[in-house]
């Protein structure tokens, strides 16, 4: 067997390995309250064809467009036909395609460095722990890789094909995720220093490129920015909302709101608590190698420019105040190109034999450790409150209650369309639309509502539960006075150190006892 099809047939493991990690079980890890407010936005999509960029919440319509593609495959025409294996497939699948996408850097990069990264990309928690979420990240992380693979290859060759396939690829990454500026900045940052060091002309670097490419490749960027900004020409004001919506992520950014703030060091707090720190430690080495060291077969211009990305992408996002898990998957990816480059760097350093076993050794150590990290974090402690990537997440408590709305509808005589209050103050009772998105009568309240009537089951935060109690006792007359009993003896964790109670009118719940007996 020659190399060739050595390196086909270890892809191909590689990416069996990627899909066994990332496609089982799919939909039993509890919706988290973005994952819930992006797939109910996308109800509204699928079920309406209504589609308004929003420029203070939600991010980029990619992600809600690209949903329509499973959902139509899956034959769902509502919102209660989607599954969260449905929405959760956009991710994984982008996920998988951040893997094939090496394949393009062959005329840059060794076979043996992309097959690492690969595997280093398959194998990662982080990785497989987002493709598994239905967020906007992965998306932008694959289209931001995407458009640098593309503008790499057209500087090799600079076909018009290349150039608009990065602008196609910019385009979506602005139509994914406001973040994509701090990217687009990082990458001309990194492209100036390089040319500084490098002592590239300015003369040199603008006959790199030719105008009519330039031209093709901005043009395709603005063209799939503003087809889905505008809802597919159908919403102009989208396309004016893109552009403003940078002030208020500019105000979040900097710290003008005041929750998920933590300090320059977080991420990688979060980074080793999750295991990877041997990625980190062996991208220290392939920043090494392609600094200060010829002994591989790559491009070295193009992994400095990566070096020199990442770096400052790290930077950024460190000095940001406002840090979520998920964000760090732009930078991390980088280090993952970067530790490639360290593992194969490692093995080549030298010639004897027992220094490469050795280390052979301790890499594979490495690399099942975070292998398995991935599992545990993906699979075990999927939900956990000490899994650092479980982040202001929904408990799997939280399934109690779901199940005993669904239990005491079936025994309701309107069944599905029986009446549900739920008070939570600063609507904080998400994911709970997307759990009761095939009861058609749920209301949702921040306060107890004196005048709306008292709903046949009940919802409420135990802060409101002293005048949601006044309601229904002191408001209806006497003649016409339900029995509310608690369902739970004790709340149930919609997440760490937030609890639901849930109140049902007694007969209700005794022809519930009397089904369950």
């Amino acid at each position: 067997m020659n190399s060739r099809s050595r390196f086909v047939l270890g892809f191909i493991l590689v990416c069996l390995i990627a899909l066994a990690l990332r496609l089982p079980q799919l939909a039993q890890r509890p919706m988290h309250t973005d994952e819930a407010v992006h797939a109910i936005k996308f109800g509204q999509l699928l079920e309406d064809n209504y589609y308004h960029y929003n420029p203070f919440e939600y991010h980029g319509p990619t992600l809600n467009y690209f949903t329509l593609i499973p959902a139509w495959l899956s034959g769902a025409d509502t919102l209660p036909d989607v599954t969260e294996i449905t929405l959760r497939s956009v991710p994984l699948f982008s996920g998988l395609l951040l893997i094939l996408v090496l394949l393009f850097l062959q005329n840059g990069l060794s076979r043996s460095i992309i097959l690492v990264a690969a595997l280093l990309t398959a194998i990662s928690p982080a990785f497989v722990f987002f493709s598994r979420y239905y967020i906007q990240e992965m998306l932008l992380v694959f289209f931001t890789f995407t458009a640098i693979v593309s503008g790499y290859r057209y500087i090799k060759e600079p076909k018009i094909s290349w150039a608009i396939s990065t602008g196609i690829f910019i385009g979506l990454m602005h139509a994914t995720k406001e973040t994509c500026v701090i990217a687009w900045f990082a990458l001309g940052a990194a492209m100036v220093i390089y040319a500084i060091f490098s002592k590239v002309s300015f003369h040199h670097m603008r006959s790199a490129f030719r105008w009519t490419h330039v031209t093709a490749a901005l043009g395709s960027a603005v063209i799939i920015s503003v087809i889905f900004f505008s809802s597919f020409f159908t919403y102009p004001r989208g396309i004016v909302d893109s552009i403003l919506t940078f002030t208020t992520y500019l105000q979040r950014g900097t710290g003008g709101f005041q929750t998920h703030l933590y300090p320059f060091s977080y991420y990688f707090k979060w980074l080793i608590e999750a295991g990877e720190w041997p990625v980190l430690i062996v991208a220290l080495f392939g920043i090494w190698a392609i600094f200060g060291s010829k002994k591989m077969q790559a491009d070295f211009p193009f992994l400095r420019f990566i070096a020199l990305y990442t770096i400052i992408l790290t930077i950024i996002y460190s000095l940001i105040p406002y840090k979520t898990p998920w964000s760090m998957l732009g930078f991390y990816h980088g280090f993952v190109l970067l530790a490639a480059v360290g593992i194969v760097f490692l093995l080549k350093v030298t010639n004897k034999k027992y220094f490469r076993i050795l280390m052979s050794l301790v890499i594979l150590t490495g690399l099942a450790r975070t292998g398995y990290a991935a599992y545990k974090l993906n699979y075990p402690e999927k939900a956990d409150p000490y899994n650092p990537y479980v982040y202001a997440h929904t408990d799997e408590d939280f399934y109690r209650l779901v199940n005993a709305v669904k239990e005491l509808a079936a025994v309701h005589p309107h069944g599905k369309k029986v009446f549900i209050e739920v008070v939570c103050p600063e609507g904080d009772y998400w994911p709970l639309p997307w759990y009761l998105r095939d009861f058609p009568n749920v209301g949702y309240w921040s306060a107890v509502d004196m005048e709306a009537p008292a709903a046949p089951i009940i919802i409420a935060k135990p802060s409101v539960t002293d005048q949601l109690m006044k309601k229904l006792y002191a408001v209806p007359p006497p003649g016409e006075r339900n029995l509310y009993i608690p369902f739970f003896r004790k709340g149930v964790f919609l997440r760490a150190g937030v609890e639901l109670d849930l109140f049902v009118v007694k007969k209700y719940y005794d022809k519930w006892r009397r089904q369950e007996k």
